[in-house]
């Protein structure tokens, strides 16, 4: 079966660069990798023909030779005496692009820093609603990691130093030469750090860091709401080798209250009055986070009725203004009634009566309603 162009085996012009010719080959190694491909037959056969002309295109002294007399000029069988195989000065080059392909597949190849960021860290903090409305500043108590102090995050027993890894010569990373594969590796010895302890701190046991209890303050805004986050950088866990400190996230969580419940800004309430107040009106007090407002209820008042106060909820963190205090009436039937109540309710109920439910609209539509459904 006669060969493909090599140029056209990767997709470049006669004239691509050196480089161009990588990038393709390493776009095509990646994509026909038998590893990567283990179902499709054909893979390992494109996976060679990428690879051969990429050998034959990267070569100084083939790539002229293969422009001038084809495939003749570079095949073993031809040009054997001549010197110009497939394989020979070729191969360096070859396996130095396939460990930086190979690092892409499998995630090795490249040196990784041993300077590590600190975890960030969740507090939860329970607040009152007043709180939450008017901003507050609290303290509060965490445990965390914290750079060792005896030997300065250094995991070293004071007066000695952390030494380079001899396996890896403090580069936290081996190499594994496997035929044409460059493969590379956390260092098994040193696990990456590029330093071995030889005296541990007896301290933090040469890990360099060590748990501790801090106390901080907190200032919270004006405004927050249920799940709101405040970000305390640099508060979180401390972080190795020198690597920045993680931040610490305060959630906040909101205390039941025993007058009202918050939907973002507004605030809601139950607003108990009594029958009479319902049937005659008149002015109801109620609380707010200010103080005590009236709302003035109109005769023939009905439980479930809302009555909005503009401005008298909270003033959110992002918002421009304050929410409402909405009020829910509900109308209270009275308890542990005396004689003389009894008998004037009875007398009420009477009148009504006589009044064919003038004065209970609600109850007689009810009533009209139910009779048609049994008359059907």
């Amino acid at each position: 079966m006669a060969k493909r162009d090599y140029y056209e085996v990767l997709g470049v012009n006669k004239d691509a660069s050196d480089e161009d010719i990588k990038k393709a080959y390493r776009k095509l190694a990646m994509k026909w990798h038998p590893d990567r491909n283990p179902d499709n037959p054909k893979a390992e056969e494109r996976f060679k023909e990428a690879k051969e002309a990429y050998e034959i295109l990267t070569d100084a002294q083939k790539r002229p030779i293969y422009d001038q007399f084809g495939h003749a000029g570079v095949d073993p069988a031809t040009a054997g005496a001549a010197g110009f195989g497939a394989g020979g000065a070729g191969f360096g080059n070859f396996a130095d692009a396939f460990g930086d392909i190979f690092s892409d597949i499998f995630g090795g190849g490249r040196s990784r820093s041993s300077v590590y960021r600190g975890a960030d860290l969740r507090y939860n903090l329970e607040i009152s609603l007043e709180d939450a409305a008017r901003g507050t500043e609290t303290r509060i108590r965490i445990p965390a990691m914290e750079e060792c102090a005896t030997c300065k995050g250094s995991g070293a027993k004071p007066g000695t130093s952390p030494t380079s890894c001899p396996t890896c010569q403090g580069h936290g990373q081996v190499r594994m030469q496997q035929g044409f594969f460059s493969i590379q590796q956390t260092c098994p010895r040193c696990h990456g750090t590029g330093k071995i302890v030889a005296s541990p701190c007896q301290t933090c046991g040469g890990a360099g860091r060590v748990k501790q209890h801090k106390t901080l303050a907190v200032k919270i805004p004006a405004g927050v709401d249920e799940g709101d986050r405040i970000r305390l950088s640099g508060e979180g866990e401390a972080g190795m080798n020198g690597g920045p400190a993680g931040d610490l996230y305060v959630v906040i969580h909101l205390k039941s209250h025993g007058v009202f419940t918050r939907d973002h800004n507004d605030l809601h309430c139950e607003m108990p009055i009594s029958i009479t107040a319902a049937a005659l009106g008149g002015d109801v007090e109620i609380p707010t986070l200010d103080g005590y407002a009236k709302v003035k209820v109109p005769p023939g008042t009905q439980t479930g009725q809302m009555f909005r106060l503009r401005g008298k909820g909270i003033k959110g963190v992002r918002s421009s203004g304050h929410g409402d205090l909405i009020c829910h009436v509900a109308v209270e039937t009275p308890v542990n009634l005396t004689p003389r109540q009894r008998e004037l309710l009875l007398e009420l109920e009477a009148i009504n009566q006589k009044d064919n439910g003038r004065h209970n609209p609600r109850a007689k539509s009810w009533m009209d309603k139910v009779k048609e459904f049994f008359a059907q």
